[in-house]
């Protein structure tokens, strides 16, 4: 049979095939057999497609930057995969718009703008410089291409040329900094009676009536969601690298390989004294400084202290109060000048005057430490380390594939995989929709796949997630316990009901009690006849960001009318926590520009310049956006591995 088809294979009919099958590859490519010519889009603005490749493009690259700004401190959970990704796609949406308009405008993005935006990216940098392997790197992770990148990051540019136009072209009066100074800075003198809920609990039962009533109409707040319980495995790279011993040679051979990167160079240690001269001081101003360098020189050379002299002549703030030291230092890390003059002499060597941006220098070189290698056994646990980084992420990869595949052919158990790859299964407590798990199971996709028609209903081993693809862990789940949504009876919450309803009432009476005080407040008694036996809470003056001040008191009595001479303002308001609160206003000590200073004056123009920027930007974008047509779609679940 074998060779009847193979027979067959070689005439015309053969050739026929090869034919109709290689038309559609000519006119479309073999990417709209796979689905890469036709991307899902998640949001469109006037008929231009934002695909949902797009969208994790920029998500990722979101996660990136907040994992560089946030270091140690940066923990996936801690933010909600659909609300960023929400987020981001606004933003994505936004940017569509303002390019657009930029366009109109002829706005472009040079090549100068688009290399300092990629070199200041934090996420492609190595010890504050940008590196050409992280950039690599992290376009790899993101599944993206430099070319790719660099084009979507160029329309960024431009999308955002106008924003930082408008950002730093509006103008503040004097008489508007002034303004919002006055009010800004304002400060009221305040006093506040608290009016206890406690006060006004009922000891009355509530009755049954109310609470049926307060029941049937509140039956959102009494669901039980529906949660499971599940077991899992996880698959971690680091547990795999710890498993693995270092080879020896291996790692004596990267070493000899790669000597350079760890030779340290030459670290010398230098005290100075510093007279400065300003940026653009005359002639007359350069010769005094360098005259009175040298004068110091002389006084060094005919014996005087160096570090007493640094103490009491040296103008840099800095290192005078240390005897001119500044440390040890390598070459490259200071002025040019000063550099090169360091750097040339010998330990203990007293240097010429070196002119550089900042003035005129003197500078003594105290200790010098030769460039070195680091030996082999003092960095051999560093190189260990990454090798074994390195081989975990392909031995990962390896482990992932057969437990994706161990937990297909096993789909009612996870425990042929826990045995085959010496995982343990693992078991949690209850989880909702909406989370409540801890770790790992806290992350949407694990969440979204718990609750899959596939994995809930029919019982099976869910696929293999990988929840965060940077941090090489996967995860397969199984449900073992289920209970749908319910609401809790009756008799389970009756207590709790009748609980909330008197403290509603009293609240309620707190409230009304205190606007009766404010009415007699008004009609000419005193603040202490009118608080009887509460105390009344003195605050001083405060100010609007006060934060010792309760939110509400602090909300009324910036809200109050200015009192007259020898007068006072009142007001009433509830309290977070049920009690209500007497304010009374005795006092307006206005903001002033003249108590600031200088720098003050210019730090608030700016403020107050950029605020009217951003209220201008902001409304420029809702104005684009009631007029663009503008098509959300639902935003999918993030696909797993």
């Amino acid at each position: 049979m074998l060779q009847t088809i193979r027979e067959r294979a070689q005439g015309w009919i053969a050739w026929a095939i090869v034919i109709i099958i290689s038309i559609p590859f000519a006119l479309w490519g073999i990417h709209s057999y796979f689905g890469g010519g036709s991307e899902p889009p998640v949001a469109s603005v006037n008929g231009v497609e934002i695909t949902q490749r797009e969208l994790d493009q920029r998500y990722q690259e979101t996660r990136m930057r907040l994992r560089e700004r946030l270091g140690a401190a940066y923990r996936p959970d801690l933010f909600d995969e659909r609300t960023m990704r929400a987020q981001v796609l606004d933003r994505m949406i936004e940017e569509r718009l303002m390019l657009g308009v930029a366009r109109d405008m002829g706005l472009r993005a040079s090549d100068q703008e688009l290399r300092a935006a990629i070199m200041s990216n934090p996420a492609f940098q190595n010890g504050g410089r940008f590196d050409k392997a992280a950039y690599e790197e992290g376009l790899r992770l993101q599944g993206t291409r430099p070319i790719q990148y660099e084009q979507g990051l160029r329309l960024r540019i431009v999308g955002t040329q106008l924003q930082r136009a408008m950002l730093s072209s509006e103008l503040a009066t004097d008489e508007e900094v002034r303004d919002s100074l006055r009010l800004g800075q304002q400060e009221r003198r305040v006093s506040f009676v608290r009016v206890r809920k406690s006060e006004f609990i009922a000891p009355e039962p509530i009755s049954d009536a109310d609470i049926q009533a307060y029941y049937d109409s509140h039956q959102d707040r009494f669901q039980i969601p529906e949660r499971v319980k599940l077991s899992y495995l996880v698959l971690d790279a680091n547990s795999i690298a710890s498993a693995q011993a270092p080879d020896e040679e291996a790692l004596r051979r990267a070493y000899e390989e790669d000597k350079q990167r760890f030779t340290e160079p030459e670290r010398r240690r230098a005290r100075h004294i510093l007279i400065t001269v300003e940026p653009g001081a005359g002639e007359d101003a350069v010769a005094a400084a360098k005259a009175k360098i040298e004068d110091i020189r002389a006084r060094i050379a005919a014996g005087e202290d160096f570090s007493e002299l640094a103490k009491t002549l040296s103008q840099d703030p800095g290192s005078a109060g240390k005897g001119g030291d500044l440390g040890f230092f390598q070459k490259g890390l200071m002025d040019p000048a000063f550099d090169m003059a360091a750097f040339s002499l010998a330990q203990g060597e007293l240097s010429e005057p070196v002119r550089t941006q900042f003035g005129y220098h003197l500078i003594e070189v105290t200790e010098i430490q030769p460039a070195r290698v680091k030996p082999f056994d003092e960095v051999r646990d560093q190189l260990a380390a990454e090798a074994a980084k390195s081989g975990a992420e392909g031995l990962f990869f390896d482990w992932a594939e057969r437990l994706a595949n161990l937990t297909y052919e096993n789909p009612d158990s996870l425990e042929p995989a826990a045995e085959a790859l010496d995982l343990k299964v693992q078991a949690s407590d209850w989880i909702t929709r909406n989370g409540g798990g801890e770790g790992i199971l806290a992350n949407p996709k694990v969440v979204g796949a718990a609750f899959s028609d596939d994995v809930l209903k029919e019982g099976r081993n869910s696929e293999l997630i990988e929840p965060e693809p940077n941090l090489l862990q996967a995860v397969v789940v199984r449900v073992v316990e289920h209970e749908e949504a319910a609401t809790r009876p009756l008799e389970q919450v009756r207590d709790e009901i009748a609980t909330t309803l008197r403290d509603e009432r009293a609240a309620a009476d707190a409230k009304s009690a205190a606007e009766a005080m404010v009415a007699r407040l008004k009609g000419g008694e005193g603040l202490a006849a009118v608080a009887a036996d509460r105390p009344v809470t003195d605050l001083g003056l405060i100010r609007r960001d006060a934060a010792k001040v309760p939110p509400a008191v602090r909300e009324v009595a910036f809200r109050l009318p200015h009192p007259g001479a020898g007068a006072s303002s009142y007001g009433s308001t509830a309290l977070a926590d049920g009690d209500a609160a007497v304010v009374a206003l005795t006092e307006v000590v206005d903001g002033s520009v003249d108590k600031l200073k200088d720098a003050q004056r210019r730090q608030a123009r700016v403020g107050l310049e950029r605020a009217i920027g951003n209220s201008y930007y902001d409304s420029l974008v809702a104005d684009l956006e009631r007029r663009a047509d503008i098509e959300r779609k639902p935003l999918p679940e993030s696909p797993s591995l």
